[in-house]
């Protein structure tokens, strides 16, 4: 199948792109003659020891490197990168100290704040200084239930640069998500905020946070930022405002220094299936991932604006923040992005000169249905690359970036997930851009995809693997001491090789095309289906604002039972069902036509905003879900449960 090219980089791009330099420097070091970016891959996966150890060098990581680049690195898990390495995360972040903007705080209420790099070492030392006073250090927890602000990072860089440990969800989750969550981890220190903004609303969080202390007693001091000025007050003998806790008599870091390995982030997964896994990031893996992805394939410079709309739950603010270590300016968000209307991203993109604007795939969908043409009503002057995740972006969100929102701009889907920190298939400055494909696998990281026999399969559906260790694999899972646990997650499926859990394929062009998760795969009469194939067609429809696909066990088989969001006041009728019916088939195959399309008036999702296939699944089968409070609207749920249409 041949795939439409919408955008393809400038020869002055692709001269000026990092990674051409960094291919010149490898065929200049090492005698190569690698003439692209799939010469460099393959050069990559075929060098990982030398290509790990130039990513370091290339981007001068601070710290002692080690006489050794790895030991056992066939073995997954089991595989030790840089043993011998000293070195500190929040070091590298904070290498600039001048009078460069390093943060743009923007919510939906209209208030804005900024720091430059300088302002925020300061802060950083202070706060940093508090927590050394509170007998904070090597391996202590430190957890914060945060919006997207300032205060949230500082406190991170602070926490990390005694090489403590960083853990962190968004003030919307539950009180037994965040129990759940940090319960486990025991954190000695907490941050939270007095409420937060969302949708127009002055939520307060307070009930919330005094009913969560009182089943955390690790935690023996409570910071609280001023965010949303409530007026009352969090009643807690361990709260203490954070003017109160930061010391402004310090003006120094003293970075501690760790292993390679060391804990840097405990970060959780989503929790719907069962108490949240917690997953264990090292400092050095996450910093050279990043470092790689921020300066390789998104071409991140000092001068650029990197913009991601996250929470503190998900893992793209830790990718985001990690854009530091290349002195740019980020710009943090928090509130609805609809709100106060469905342009706001896009004026705040204007007003500070986003280059990079990191989304969700469900964010532009969504703007599409609005109608929303930035294209035609905003100057997106500086904007050069548009990143995407969360879930599966399909070819017509391709075509409205490039016809509503911006010509001339590299549009990458990006792909990886909260187990990895990171990406295993991502953008690539130097490459063209394909409707409906990933441009690229990423550098150092031999990712394929594995048909049921386990053979690699190009051009085909199956599992994606990868099939080399990496710095940035986990550590492992928190209290999972004999590692069984983080074994049966990624290394069960097939020996020696990460299976990360989608449904995947490789193209013609080396790109990828993402179909869903492994494990939400339909099978009607034995055929696997990708969810993401339907939904591509259903979303088409214009009465459909999202859609939701799950299989039903029925009669000896499978059956694909679709539930439909309907825009206000639209009601799905026998015409309605034919007309989504007629576009999956006449798009795709009739095999992917489910038997059952239903309404409901909301789709169940993640507080991250990912919708959950299981958890439907399990209400329309009559099972339990196990753990409610990983989702942001789990009253939704009861609309799937004993409909009558699926007995």
């Amino acid at each position: 199948m041949t795939t439409e090219r919408l955008w393809q980089p400038s020869a002055d791009t692709i001269a000026d792109a990092r990674m051409t330099d960094f291919l010149q420097q490898v065929n200049s070091q090492h005698q190569q003659a690698l003439a692209n970016y799939h010469d460099l891959y393959q050069w990559s996966i075929n060098n990982d020891e030398t290509f790990w150890s130039m990513i370091w060098d290339y981007f001068a990581v601070i710290g002692d490197k080690g006489d050794t680049i790895v030991t056992d690195k066939d073995k997954l898990p089991g595989a030790q990168w840089f043993p011998n390495a000293q070195l500190n995360f929040a070091e590298n972040l904070l290498r600039d100290r001048d009078d460069k903007v390093a943060l743009i705080f923007r919510g939906e209420n209209g208030a804005r704040q900024q720091l430059t790099y300088s302002e925020l070492y300061q802060q950083v030392a202070q706060f940093a200084e508090s927590l050394k006073q509170r007998g904070v250090g090597k391996g202590d927890r430190v957890a914060a239930m945060m919006p997207n602000c300032i205060e949230t990072i500082v406190a991170m860089l602070a926490t990390t640069s005694l090489g403590a440990v960083w853990s962190s969800c968004s003030p919307d989750f539950g009180v037994q998500g965040v129990l759940d969550r940090f319960g486990q981890v025991e954190p000695k220190v907490m941050l939270t905020v007095d409420g937060y903004f969302y949708n127009g609303k002055n939520l307060n969080i307070k009930d919330k946070v005094s009913d969560i202390m009182a089943e955390l007693p690790s935690v023996e001091c409570l910071v609280l930022v001023n965010f949303s000025d409530q007026s009352d007050r969090i009643s807690n003998d361990k709260v203490v405002s954070w003017e109160d806790f930061i010391d402004n008599s310090a003006t120094h870091i003293d970075f501690v220094r760790t292993d390679f390995n060391h804990p840097l982030y405990i970060m959780f997964s989503s929790g719907t299936t069962g108490v949240p896994k917690c997953i264990v990031h090292g400092a050095g893996g996450t910093l050279l991932q990043h470092l790689k992805e921020h300066g390789l394939h998104t071409d991140l410079h000092a001068e650029d604006v990197l913009f991601y709309f996250t929470t503190c739950g998900w893992m793209m603010w830790n990718w985001l923040v990690s854009g530091l270590a290349h002195g740019a300016s980020l710009v943090l968000f928090d509130g609805s992005p609809f709100a106060p209307e469905p342009e706001f991203l896009w004026d705040v993109a204007d007003e500070e000169g986003i280059s990079v604007f990191g989304t969700s795939a469900k964010y532009l969908a969504a703007q599409e249905k609005a109608e929303v043409k930035p294209r035609e009503s905003h100057e997106l002057e500086k904007l050069r690359a548009i990143l995407t995740t969360g879930s599966v972006l399909p070819p017509e969100s391709f075509d409205y970036v490039y016809r509503d929102i911006k010509q001339d701009v590299c549009l990458s889907s990006i792909s990886g997930g909260t187990d990895i920190v990171s990406c295993f298939a991502l953008g690539c400055p130097i490459l063209p851009v394909y409707r409906g494909e990933l441009q690229c696998r990423g550098l150092g990281l031999a990712v394929n995809v594995y048909n049921d026999q386990g053979k690699p399969v190009q051009g085909e559906k199956g599992e994606l693997v990868c099939e080399n260790s990496f710095p940035c694999m986990p550590i492992g899972f928190w209290n999972d001491k004999d590692g069984s646990r983080y074994s049966k997650a990624y290394f069960e499926r097939f020996e020696n090789t990460w299976a990360h859990g989608d449904f995947a394929e490789l193209t013609q062009h080396d790109g990828v095309i993402i179909y869903g998760r492994s494990d939400a795969v339909l099978n009607p009469g034995g055929v696997r289906i990708g969810t993401a194939e339907i939904y591509r067609q259903v979303e088409k429809v214009d009465e459909v604002l999202e859609s939701i696909a799950v299989g039903q066990q029925y009669q000896d088989d499978e059956r694909v039972v679709l539930f439909v969001r309907l825009r206000d006041g639209i009601e799905l009728d026998d015409e309605l069902r034919q007309k989504i019916a007629k576009t999956i088939r006449a798009n795709a195959t009739p095999r992917h036509v489910p038997a059952v399309i239903l309404q409901v008036s909301d789709i169940p999702r993640t507080i991250s905003g990912k919708i959950v296939e299981l958890a439907v699944r399990n209400v329309i089968h009559g099972e339990p879900v196990k753990n409610t409070d990983a989702l942001a609207n789990p009253e939704a749920l009861d609309e799937f449960r004993q409909r009558p249409e699926l007995s």
